[in-house]
């Protein structure tokens, strides 16, 4: 009896090894994982899915290989399975943060991916159940959501099934599963703002909090973005006179007086650049001055580029803000002038070159800031 035990406890010992010692090999059927990331402002979108070839089978894919509308796989739990959308074990997909599917909302996690296929439209699936294999345990009491998208026929057969984002925007991409000559696509769409004001109070809440310029970025992004304006005034006077963090620069007062501004405060933001201006180094205020350029505030920025001459006199730099400032008033005589000093001081030939086609401008009587 001792002797059949010990046989028996050997052979369990054995088989566990034998199955522990499997090594890995290529999947059946050749058929490869594939995963793919795309971040949507601060939203990670993950796909994770193993990806089929057509292998000479044209024209025998949709309604044949992959069937229309669900079917009884003949093994599992589901007597109606949609497509896996993808190869052996579930399709994959997750998002860091909620999102909106074709105008549909779906919370943050992670889901199984399935495609009910149809001859014109399908309807896509995403399910609860994300840890099934295929879709043999596909249960529709599961799903998170379903949403109807019409198929796209491709100009070019794809051997490989493969998803790729495309149509980037700041808030969206479209994510699209291509194989031989169809394409399921649909639009993931983000609340950006939402996310990042989140992330903002996260972080300025760490050792990031610890530091002023933290506070001074979260402020110019709200500022930049017209959004949340209360609490970056707070955010940007924090930055200025927090305890132990806060400074007075060039570019705290220069964030505080933007949103100042945004509120038609005009008489403090104005105090404030004045300020500002003060405490600037000479690329912090030249640069001030071809934003106001730009945003064709012509007094705000001439008066920068003077005041930026006065404390850095006759540099290449100054005296391009000075033939700029000269040319924005129309005065091209006296701009050619600091342009002709600008040349003889140009630090290299890429930005000799951009002076010469400053003084022609000049020259032909044109606004060099056009």
């Amino acid at each position: 009896m001792r002797k059949h035990f010990f046989t028996l406890v050997a052979a369990v010992c054995l088989l566990q090894y034998t199955a522990s010692a499997q090594l890995t090999t290529v999947p059946d059927g050749g058929n490869r994982k594939a995963s793919v990331l795309e971040r949507i402002g601060l939203t990670d979108v993950t796909i994770h899915y193993d990806r089929p070839a057509v292998k000479g089978r044209e024209g025998k894919i949709w309604g044949e290989l992959v069937p229309f509308g669900l079917t009884n796989p003949g093994f599992g739990t589901s007597k109606a399975a949609p497509w896996r959308a993808g190869a052996n074990e579930n399709t994959k997909i997750e998002f860091s943060t909620d999102v909106n599917i074709e105008g549909k909302p779906l919370a943050a996690g992670k889901y199984g991916f399935f495609i009910e296929v149809g001859k014109d439209e399908s309807i896509l699936i995403f399910s609860k159940n994300n840890s099934s294999w295929g879709s043999y345990f596909y249960d529709p009491k599961e799903d998170a959501l379903r949403v109807t998208v019409k198929q796209q026929p491709l100009d070019k057969s794809v051997e490989w099934l493969k998803y790729e984002f495309t149509n980037q925007t700041a808030n969206s991409a479209t994510l699209a599963l291509q194989w031989e000559k169809w394409q399921f696509a649909f639009k993931v769409t983000v609340d950006v703002e939402k996310y990042q004001l989140q992330s903002f109070r996260s972080e300025l809440r760490s050792n990031k909090g610890f530091d002023h310029e933290a506070w001074v970025q979260a402020a110019e992004w709200c500022a930049d973005h017209n959004t949340n304006l209360e609490e970056a005034l707070q955010w940007a006077d924090y930055g200025i006179n927090g305890a132990f963090i806060g400074q007075k620069n060039f570019r705290t007062l220069l964030v505080k007086s933007k949103i100042l501004r945004q509120f038609n405060r005009a008489t403090e933001a104005d105090a404030l650049m004045k300020e500002a201006l003060t405490l600037g180094n000479m690329n912090e205020v030249h640069g001030y001055a071809r934003q106001m350029l730009a945003d064709k505030k012509i007094k705000e920025a001439t008066d920068a580029f003077r005041a930026n001459y006065k404390k850095y006199p006759n540099t290449f730099t100054t005296n391009m803000g000075m033939a700029r400032a000269f040319s924005s008033e129309g005065n091209f005589k006296e701009a050619l002038k600091y342009a002709t000093a600008a040349l003889a001081q140009a630090p290299d030939a890429a930005n000799k070159s951009n002076v010469e086609g400053v003084i022609e401008k000049l020259i032909a009587g044109k606004d060099v800031n056009q």
